[in-house]
């Protein structure tokens, strides 16, 4: 059998399934490395043999149960993998790591398979792809165009169809510019959730190992694959109970968008894709509310301008004093001036960094995401070259704040200029909310318009909500607590994600008691009430229910097909002199009804 044009996981999932062999996909992928022909992407390779005999040595087991089986990846050239150099794009730096990092040994657990180790700018340290000694990756898209970086090979083998996903690392945008302009998936996790044992350290307390894949749905598999503590990284940390990464879709959302005059674009059409973007969530079901981004833009300006610069050169401080000339002189002149900053404006920025974390608490309070452009728009390699350092900030302006604040992130594509450069959106939220991202991101992804990278497949449609699982409960939602209302996030920090839409049986009254609304059984008179399934995890009823006010409680509530979820019902002495709204049949309706008077 031939193995699929496209190495989406699903497509991958279906050969296999259908008596495919890992060693075509294998052989595939090889053979795809060849004609790519791009002699920057490659810092080392797994040899073609050791590639196939991995290969094999899979086919013979089987898939026995493993979620990346027969699945070529990449891993950037600052992660460690037994066998293969680590360098950082920077030669004199290179040693050989006898392990893997963790999550490179828990993606080949999971049964895929490694090609090799790719390029990078050095240390890490840039967003445009171009301060490597080894060369540029080649733009897959836009050949005349920045790869992106600093995982500019992680995102152009996956955007060229080589590997069906890759890893990259992230301190200021590095798994988000990068597959905006290769017109892919980068997938930012929070803090900790991956570990950064076995990677060269940029920020150390920064930094993460980001995932980049054709699809949100393929992003999230990966991380979920190497999510989890590992005891030796200093950095881990658990994720809340029910964390899963999988898409969480929601019918309503609340998004933030930054104020017209917070947005800073190249040209024209690069705001117009920015805005094309917001209308498409709004369509899928989101209130787009502007919010003042400035205290992000100001920390953000501090990344490389203040105590992060000067951990950057504590990490790699003996190669800055001892071996100036083996850096890249771009590279050199940003970790030479870390060497200069005192530690008392290091405070300045501690400070201001809790500042910034606290405001973002209050706007994820309010809101479920924030929605950006991944980046004023995607420079040509004249460009960079004519302002290096200059273009190179501007292409963060909207993610170097993300990692300071203690956020996750996904970056999707948003479609195309005239000139074919590619647009992209990031969508930003608290810590472990990566499946509240993967919900609306899959969904934008979708109607965007555009190709699988440079593959010219189409982006699947997004995903359903997943099953409920074996350790979460149904529970029925009829008021606030719905997507998109107020007190949603009260459900959602204890692992609620939406299932699907419903309807009760008609055997309650709705009654509206303030800021909620009031559900309670009757003999006669019940009406249908519009609601929503929510999965909770079974750990989480308890202090949800906790935090519940009389005079409402859980109980089980019959829906019109049968089921018997929990749910909230009210005491009837607790709705007494409530006004009854059960004739709106829901309270979306009757709040709507409120609003038009």
């Amino acid at each position: 059998m031939t193995a699929p044009e496209v190495f989406t996981l699903p497509a991958l999932a279906a050969f296999h399934a259908a008596g495919g062999s890992p060693v075509a996909v294998a052989d595939a992928a090889l053979a795809r490395i060849a004609a790519w022909d791009d002699p920057a992407l490659f810092l080392a390779r797994v040899p073609p043999n050791a590639v196939r005999a991995r290969a094999a040595t899979l086919a013979a087991e089987g898939p026995r149960g493993r979620p990346l089986y027969g699945v070529p990846f990449v891993v950037k050239d600052n992660i460690d993998a037994a066998g293969l150099p680590t360098t950082a794009a920077c030669p004199d730096y290179a040693y050989a790591p006898t392990e893997d990092a963790p999550a490179v040994a828990r993606l080949l657990a999971a049964g895929a398979i490694l090609l090799g180790k790719v390029n990078l700018d050095q240390f890490a340290t840039g967003l445009n792809g171009t301060r490597s000694p080894y060369g540029t990756p080649r733009n897959p898209l836009v050949p005349d165009c920045i790869p992106g970086g600093s995982s500019s090979g992680s995102a152009t083998a996956v955007a060229a169809g080589i590997a069906g996903f890759s890893l990259g690392t992230d301190t200021a945008g590095s798994g988000r510019v990068p597959a905006m302009v290769n017109g892919i998936v980068g997938l930012k996790p929070s803090l900790g959730l991956v570990p950064t044992q076995g990677v060269v350290p940029a920020c150390r307390s920064l930094d993460c190992v980001s995932v980049f894949a054709l699809t949100v749905e393929d992003a999230c598999a990966v991380l979920e694959a190497i999510a989890g503590v590992a005891p030796a990284d200093r950095y881990a940390r658990p994720a809340p109970a029910g964390w899963r990464a999988a898409p969480a879709p929601q019918p309503h959302w609340r998004l933030a968008a930054p104020h017209p005059d917070q947005l800073v674009f190249d040209t024209p059409e690069d705001a117009a894709l920015y805005d094309a973007a917001l209308a498409r969530a709004e369509a899928l079901g989101g209130t787009v509310t502007r919010v003042d981004i400035a205290p992000f833009l100001s920390i953000a300006r501090r990344l490389y301008d203040g105590a992060w610069v000067a951990e950057r050169t504590a990490a790699l401080r003996e190669m800055v004093e001892g071996r100036p000339d083996s850096l890249h002189p771009v590279t050199r002149g940003i970790l030479a001036a870390g060497l200069d900053k005192r530690t008392v404006e290091a405070w300045d920025d501690f400070h201001e960094a809790a500042e910034a974390r606290r405001l973002a608490r209050a706007l994820f309070a309010a809101q479920d995401l924030l929605l950006l452009p991944t980046a004023p728009g995607t420079p040509t390699l004249a460009d960079l070259a004519a302002a290096p350092v200059a273009a190179n900030s501007r292409l963060g302006t909207y993610t170097n704040f993300v990692n300071i604040c203690d956020l996750s992130a996904l970056a999707v594509p948003a479609g195309f200029r005239a000139d074919g450069r590619p647009a992209g959106v990031t969508l930003v939220g608290p810590a472990f909310a990566e499946a509240r991202l993967a919900g609306l991101g899959a969904a934008l992804h979708a109607a965007a318009g555009v190709t699988l990278g440079a593959t010219g497949a189409p982006v699947p449609p997004p995903p359903a909500p997943p099953t409920l699982a074996a350790d979460e409960v149904p529970l029925l939602a009829i008021g606030a607590h719905m997507a998109g209302l107020p007190l949603n996030p009260q459900l959602r920090r204890h692992g609620g994600r939406f299932l699907h839409a419903a309807r009760t049986a008609p055997l309650y009254r709705l009654y509206d008691l303030g800021n909620r609304p009031g559900l309670l059984r009757v003999a006669e008179g019940g009406v249908a009430v519009a609601s929503e399934v929510w999965a909770l995890p079974a750990a989480g009823i308890g202090p949800f229910l906790a935090e519940i006010p009389p005079p409402l409680g859980f109980g089980r509530v019959t829906l019109e097909d049968g089921a018997t979820p929990l749910g909230f019902l009210a005491e009837a002495a607790g709705v007494a002199g409530a006004p009854d709204i059960s004739a709106t049949g829901g309270w979306r309706a009757h709040l709507k009804a409120k609003e038009q008077g």
